[in-house]
């Protein structure tokens, strides 16, 4: 009898930088001196506890994670980067010199503080297969944030996208309210016909140290990325600590 394959932590440390923009949005520097905290280190530290894979969010204003961050990454750490990133020319060109293990595709909104929703895949088809194929070609491993909409997940397909990331945020949204038993069965309905379809399935947003326990029952995960949860547990018990309690929930 074969083993159950382990799920997979990737950390995304685009609230580490959140905080550092805090204060030294201005400074000359990005990290170094008396600027902090250095999301590259906290990178570092979070591999060295156990994550399988770091991810950041280069967004086009910069509000967080800056170009320098992202390129110390690829240079610096020993797993693998995922990079976020919206459907621009911009963001296209910078991937594909760059050079990450992986992008994740996702919507991207000035007004929003983090990503909130999955990407319309279905009415963005034309630019989002040019980028899922300009990535192919590169040999950068796409994946798109989606909702576990079936006709989402159809699209993806469709699309040749080999992963995608379903948006699990309206479920944990509703983790202490009424509707939280009918999101997850959409998870878990989304994650089996993106399975029957040949796409990884990976999941993230709004998933802690609470929920976490039900996320992992939906069927065929590959990877969960979790960010803002970690980072908060970390102003408590130190970041190997809260890397290490998240992993034991995947093992």
């Amino acid at each position: 009898m074969s083993a159950i394959p382990r799920i997979l932590l990737g950390v995304n440390v685009d609230h580490c930088a959140t905080v550092r923009q805090a204060r030294y949005r201005a400074h000359a520097l990005d990290h170094g001196d008396e600027v902090e905290p250095d999301c590259v280190e906290f990178a570092l530290l979070c591999e060295q506890a156990g994550a399988d894979g770091i991810t950041m969010h280069l967004r086009e204003d910069r509000r967080h994670v800056q170009d320098s961050d992202v390129q110390r990454a690829r240079a610096e750490i020993k797993t693998r980067l995922n990079l976020e990133m919206a459907c621009t020319q911009e963001m296209i060109d910078y991937a594909l010199r760059l050079k990450p293990d992986s992008v994740c595709l996702v919507p991207e909104s000035r007004e929003e503080i983090t990503t909130e929703g999955g990407l319309d895949v279905v009415g963005q088809k034309s630019r989002v297969g040019e980028v899922v194929a300009a990535m192919t070609e590169a040999g950068i491993i796409t994946s798109l944030f989606i909702d576990p909409d079936p006709a989402q997940i159809e699209m993806s397909a469709e699309l040749k996208s080999p992963w995608v990331e379903l948006h699990t945020g309206a479920y944990a949204n509703a983790y202490y309210h009424e509707g939280r038993a009918r999101e997850l069965d959409t998870l878990r309905k989304g994650a089996e016909l993106a399975h029957r379809l040949g796409i990884v399935v990976n999941a993230g947003h709004g998933i802690n140290y609470s929920n976490i326990s039900e996320v992992i029952t939906l069927p065929h995960l590959h990877e969960l990325n979790i960010g803002h949860a970690i980072i908060s547990r970390a102003l408590f018990v130190g970041i190997e600590q809260a890397v290490r309690e998240m992993k034991a929930f995947l093992a």
